[in-house]
């Protein structure tokens, strides 16, 4: 009874059409001795691993030519992506000697770009204020993220401004960050980005982001889609810095000198630090 069994199952599998066969499956090898009876059942299963493994094969060459087209085409846009950044330096350099020659003077351009560290633990903190760290995704401490600068993250980060420090970081400080801590969230798994691949998955077909400079380039100019890239990326978990802080119950911009608040430009350094 259960031969029967058996033997109707595969052949109803035996008549069912072929399925697009992915690349990472193991397909059977194996052929029957030189001039041994193969039962017909056998037969089939010989010839649908045929047809396996020759969708296989077929996988695999679309994938690898869809792979190179994909690098050839992050390489063009790297490049452009280089040329927009020095286009961009040298724009304010001659502004600021244009300025300079006319007497007058330069306001630089607003930044539209914040990374927060947080530098307080848990210990004897306010329900507020930890539920924006929470918001913010600042539930450890040293983790750090990027933020768009609009009036509500400002108000927010004005709640919290004893437990954070935050500026405008660089291009250079962007491009270390995600290369050497940065993590993507992964069906709610922390995963490294150790390949572009991690990144296409995720973010190619709607957002258009198949590498890592796509993605450095959507974070540092705050693309259209800073909140879906910013998003994939896991908060930072940065080290203490070297040379440790100066002091945490006092903010950087008092007299004194501490730690908490807006650094500005000098966030680099500290993250320098951090890394």
């Amino acid at each position: 009874c259960v031969s029967v069994c058996v033997c109707v199952c595969v052949c109803h599998l035996a008549r069912l059409p072929f399925v697009a066969m992915a690349e990472r499956y193991a397909i059977r090898t194996g052929a029957p001795a030189e001039g041994a009876r193969v039962p017909e059942l056998v037969k089939k299963r010989i010839a649908s691993d045929a047809a396996l493994a020759e969708e296989k094969e077929k996988a695999l060459v679309a994938k690898e030519k869809l792979l190179a087209e994909q690098r050839e085409a992050l390489k063009k846009r790297t490049a452009e992506y280089e040329k927009e950044y020095a286009d961009h330096k040298q724009q304010l350099i001659d502004l600021r000697r244009e300025a300079k020659l006319g007497g007058n003077f330069f306001v630089e351009p607003e930044a539209k770009l914040l990374f927060v560290v947080r530098i307080v633990g848990i210990i004897k903190l306010a329900p507020k204020p930890r539920k924006v760290l929470q918001l913010l995704r600042l539930r450890q401490l040293h983790n750090g993220v990027f933020l768009k600068v609009n009036k509500p993250i400002l108000q927010m980060l004005k709640l919290v401004q004893p437990y954070v420090t935050y500026g405008y970081p660089s291009l250079k400080t962007v491009r270390d960050l995600l290369y050497k801590r940065g993590y993507a969230k992964v069906n709610k798994q922390r995963i490294p980005i150790s390949d572009n691949s991690v990144i296409s998955t995720s973010l190619g077909e709607k957002q258009g982001l198949f590498g890592m400079e796509d993605l450095v380039h959507e974070i540092y100019t705050v693309g259209p889609n800073f909140k879906q890239a910013n998003n994939f990326l896991w908060p930072f978990k940065l080290s203490a810095p070297r040379g440790g802080f100066k002091c945490k119950r006092h903010g950087y911009c008092e007299m004194k000198g501490g730690d908490w608040g807006n650094r500005e430009e000098e966030i680099n350094e500290l993250i320098k630090r951090m890394n």
